[in-house]
């Protein structure tokens, strides 16, 4: 299953450092990961929250792939439009979310541009 993420410089910083093969654990406050299931979805969330928010003001979409068996473990949740689909992930299960990554996390959009 090809996955999304959107995410600020912080967290990509950490993804490098993994060599592009893992995500970084939540915060004690975030206890989900909830990648997004179409690039859509991933860019608006890049492109108006990441930059809005992170200090500074960049936002990027990430691409992954999981394999499917895994990926049908989790809930798939609609949290707006139609194609807000988000996959949740308890926090507490991340490590093992990463071991089902196949290949490398790929970065494909930048914000702002």
């Amino acid at each position: 299953m090809i996955l999304y993420r959107p995410v600020g410089t912080k967290e990509l910083e950490r993804i490098i450092e993994s060599g592009y093969l893992r995500f970084p654990p939540r915060l004690p406050e975030q206890p989900i990961f909830y990648p997004v299931l179409n690039e859509n979805y991933a860019v608006e969330i890049a492109s108006r929250w990441n930059v809005k928010y992170n200090d500074d003001h960049k936002g990027y979409v990430t691409k992954f792939e999981i394999d499917d068996d895994y990926f049908e473990r989790f809930e798939v949740h609609t949290v707006g439009m139609y194609y807000h689909q988000e996959l949740w992930v308890p926090a507490e299960e991340l490590e093992n979310f990463n071991q089902h990554i196949i290949g490398k996390i790929r970065v494909i959009q930048v914000f702002p541009q």
